[in-house]
């Protein structure tokens, strides 16, 4: 029998062969079984999707037939998101020459960017967009026209990122910003780059809440005094304010660090730390050496700690990779938390700062899963190559690797022998 039955919405808060995605796994609406899937407390369950959500999970083989996908030697997780991307400027680190801003080119880097973490299993995307100067907001509307192309395989929402909106050199930037609230787009921005830094808060901050829309802000985080006066004003701003990368906090000295940290909990503001290392939006400042947010010291105070992946493959990172699981691997390689902290801080945490409904494998949740090869958290963190990905209940992405070996003893052979399904990776 299952387990878990429906239930009403809530609020946030192996084989040898790869799955077979059959074609009835395709239609949303359609009933479909995850079955003999591996959950993060070890059990092994049959899991129904249905209408986007979850239906059922029951012990294996307990549900009724229907379309089904075989995840036999998979774990099934939340599926992340990824909370600071920059699609724009995504995929240019190769460019010979400028880097062309025409909406055409800014709308295909925008989708591959968002399709490339997609197959990494985040399902939701937060595109920082850099609005202004000769660009205008036709980035913007590129970023939103791929929005509208990638409908139904993963949700891309968009950040306004103004150079300046303070003084005369800044009303250009206030009036485009005000624009680009109305396309539907959240209140961003860089206030470490205006010649007021303070100024530029003030205004991020009252137009939001004019429009009640999100704030999610850009600062390196390495001046105390400024970052006191800006959880000050934050605090009390529904429906919140997201900081990030904030690596500066790592190199003050513990005490102001703290005392930093302190401030922004009680503010209620999240933080957004990007492991893999700096964005675009803080190059422009000149730092070079990159440093992650000292998670461990802002969660001991209470602040709410999600992490993202930053730039993709850009002037600012030209290996990043975009997978929210190289971010967690990197938060628990280093110490700053466990394994299953920092899967959540990709996933469940990373949904909460971007005001999504909370996920887990259970009756009644939405049907947002990402499933990996691997038995425990730990591997999954550690080699997670074959992955399966299901948004609204339906699978819309499948990697799968092949690992394979020389036999030795008969080296003139072509043919290579399969890696069996004990040795971690399933060939493909």
């Amino acid at each position: 029998m299952p387990d878990s039955q429906p239930q009403p919405p809530r609020d946030p808060g192996g084989d040898a062969t790869p799955p077979a995605v059959p074609p009835g796994a395709l239609p949303g609406d359609s009933a479909l079984v995850l079955c003999g899937a591996r959950l993060a407390d070890g059990r092994t369950v049959d899991v129904r999707l249905s209408g986007g959500r979850i239906e059922a999970v029951g012990t294996a083989g307990s549900l009724v037939p229907g379309p089904r996908v075989d995840l036999s030697g998979y774990l099934l997780l939340p599926a992340p998101a990824e909370p600071h991307a920059h699609g724009d400027t995504a995929l240019t680190a190769d460019a010979d020459g400028p880097v062309p801003y025409a909406v055409e080119d800014v709308q295909r880097r925008a989708t591959e960017a968002a399709l490339l973490q997609l197959s990494h299993g985040a399902t939701a995307l937060r595109s920082h967009v850099r609005i202004g100067d000769v660009q205008g907001l036709r980035s913007l509307e590129a970023v939103f026209q791929a929005r509208r192309a990638l409908r139904g395989l993963t949700d891309l929402t968009a950040v306004a990122v103004p150079r300046l909106l303070t003084g005369i050199a800044g009303a250009d930037g206030l009036a485009m910003l005000r624009d680009a609230v109305k396309m539907g787009a959240a209140v961003g921005g860089c206030p470490d780059l205006d010649p007021d830094p303070t100024g530029y808060t003030e205004t991020v901050l009252g137009l939001a809440a004019e429009h009640g829309c999100a704030v999610d802000l850009h600062t390196d985080g390495d001046d105390p005094a400024r970052l006191a006066r800006l959880a000050a004003m934050a605090g009390g701003l529904r429906p919140g304010v997201t900081l990030g990368p904030c690596g500066g906090l790592s190199r003050l000295p513990y005490e102001a660090a703290a005392r930093a940290a302190e401030q922004l909990a009680a503010a209620g503001v999240t933080v957004v730390c990007l492991p893999q290392g700096d964005c675009g939006a803080l190059e422009q400042r000149g730092a070079r050496v990159s440093h992650c947010a000292p998670v461990r010291l802002l969660r001991a105070a209470g602040v709410r700690v999600t992490a993202g992946s930053g730039a993709l493959r850009d002037a600012a990172n030209p290996v990043g990779r975009g997978d929210p699981l190289e971010a967690a691997f990197l938060l628990a390689s280093r110490g700053e938390l466990r394994p299953a902290e920092a899967y959540e801080a990709v996933s469940g945490r990373a949904r909460e700062a971007m005001g999504l409904e909370r996920v887990r494998v259970e009756a009644g949740f939405p049907a947002e899963l990402l499933a990996v090869r691997g038995e425990r958290i730990e591997g999954v963190l550690s080699l997670a190559y074959s992955r399966l990905v299901v948004h609204q209940g339906r699978v819309v992405a499948r990697t799968s690797a092949v690992r394979e070996y020389c036999d030795t003893s008969t080296a003139t052979s072509p043919a290579l022998p399969r890696q069996s399904s004990r040795g971690g990776e399933s060939p493909s």
